[in-house]
């Protein structure tokens, strides 16, 4: 067993476990990625810590308990198509593919999209890179089981609505005062929708528009 296949096994056991994500499809998938590819090379140490981490632009990895939270709120099942709002390192778009999920994922910052299918190649993950904005979603993979929106949102789009199947979740953090986000579920039911507020949370903001490779 390689170093950080340990120390994943220890942010699952330590960590998640304790803090109540509790579906093993989750954890199981945690322990098999290495995280430290995700990061920049200099907070490598870092990378198995729960905690949050800068990799450029602005951006951040998220927290795994996040990671894991968000994932499962979506209330996935296997094979499931999902839809992910916001690639960033790549990192929970590989959870969801590694838990044997259909993943899309779309970046608005061409030189993170980039990176992660570097690494998404790399590790032979089959995962569906657009550069594009996140608010549109992505029609051609469409209807989605679930989207998960790995930003802070103003408001939950139609076009996610209107993509994901009857019956289907949305998780998004959404700001609901200055400074101030929570993680709402939405599910569509039929012509409307269901909404259930979870955690408090914080994420680097939704913007619009696509930012193109240097």
């Amino acid at each position: 067993m390689e170093k950080w296949e340990v120390l994943a096994e220890e942010l699952v056991d330590k960590s998640l476990e304790p803090e109540g994500i509790k579906d093993t499809r989750i954890l199981q998938a945690i322990s098999k990625i290495p995280r430290h590819l995700f990061v920049p090379q200099d907070l490598e140490g870092y990378a198995y810590n729960d905690s949050p981490l800068p990799i450029g632009g602005g951006q951040t990895i998220s927290q795994p308990f996040i990671v894991a939270r968000m994932t499962e709120l979506m209330d996935l099942k296997d094979g499931d198509k999902v839809l992910e709002i916001g690639t960033g390192s790549g990192y929970q778009a590989a959870v969801l593919h590694v838990m044997g999920m259909k993943v899309t994922t779309i970046e608005r910052i061409e030189d993170l999209a980039v990176q992660a299918r570097k690494i998404f190649k790399r590790l032979s993950y089959d995962i569906h890179s657009i550069i594009d904005d996140g608010r549109e979603g992505y029609l051609s993979d469409a209807p989605y089981n679930a989207v998960i929106v790995t930003a802070g949102a103003l408001e939950v789009e139609g076009s996610w609505l209107s993509q994901v199947v009857d019956g289907g979740k949305i998780v998004v953090p959404l700001y609901i005062k200055e400074g101030v986000e929570c993680l709402l579920v939405r599910q569509k039911r039929g012509q409307t929708y269901e909404d259930t507020w979870y955690d408090y949370c914080r994420f680097v903001p939704l913007l619009p528009g696509v930012i193109k490779k240097e």
